[in-house]
């Protein structure tokens, strides 16, 4: 028998590690904003969410306006960022960007309209709170309801440096969101997991059930045996919250939810 005889085949990837592959090779330049400005754009911004596929807590949503006579140097997908360099590129974005913006759907309102209608919507919460506002968006793979001339790519976080700049603002505010509640439940492993589904996560959900944050129309919450636990700080002033307004049905299909 050959040595390659020998050699047991390659294990065949997982998606969620063939997708974190392919991002790798793509390269993140300024070709879509340049499109834009030549086309008579002045204020172009990147537009994306985090937190899609996370069991627990809002989906985050940045919007980003560069300005075109700075580069800020490193800009990529922040998946593909070690954290200490996403806190490093969202200070420079912060402190050299035209315009920036967040916004959260939390997780109740995910339930209600579902989470690819509630990435949507924070995306265009993020888009109505620039100032001075946009004349072009560059969005992560969608469309969204507003008026503004809008461009969708695939894969526009590991393409576009402005939606790339979006997707690291999100993603940091969001996992300071999850070490704030992180010591509310200590038992989910929130600081570290950010909600996904973590081995320590999903083993606390089947011994303790969803908190209130959790994202009850996901498979692995509903799923579980254990009643919800009911925190009473949870239900103060719940009278005085007011749902943000629904998005209209687009006809899209929904895209398969995000596992890291």
């Amino acid at each position: 028998m050959s040595a390659s005889a020998k050699l047991s085949p390659e294990r065949p990837l997982s998606p969620s590690a063939a997708k974190l592959r392919l991002l790798k090779r793509l390269r993140c330049t300024l070709r879509y904003e340049n499109r834009a400005w030549e086309s008579g754009a002045t204020l172009v911004a990147g537009v994306d969410e985090v937190g899609r596929g996370s069991l627990f807590g809002p989906v985050v949503a940045g919007a980003v306006i560069l300005d075109r006579n700075y580069r800020i140097r490193g800009l990529r997908d922040s998946k593909l960022l070690l954290p200490e360099r996403r806190e490093v590129l969202a200070e420079r974005i912060l402190k050299h960007a035209l315009a920036w913006a967040v916004a959260a759907v939390d997780a109740a309102r995910i339930d209600q309209i579902n989470i690819y209608q509630a990435s949507r919507l924070a995306m265009r919460e993020a888009v109505l709170r620039l100032a001075p506002a946009a004349d072009h968006l560059l969005v992560d793979a969608v469309r969204l309801d507003c008026e503004l001339p809008q461009t969708a790519i695939i894969h526009g976080d590991a393409l576009s440096a402005s939606i790339a700049a979006a997707s690291i603002l999100a993603k940091v505010e969001r996992d300071r969101m999850m070490r704030e509640w992180d010591p509310i439940f200590p038992a989910y492993g929130l600081a570290s997991n950010k909600g996904y589904s973590a081995p320590k996560h999903l083993a606390a959900l089947r011994e303790y059930g969803p908190t209130p944050l959790h994202r009850q129309s996901f498979a692995p919450v509903w799923l579980n045996p254990v009643p919800q636990e009911v925190f009473e700080f949870m239900q103060e002033g719940e009278a005085d919250h007011t749902p943000a307004e629904t998005l209209s049905e687009t006809g899209m299909e929904e895209p398969e939810a995000e596992t890291a």
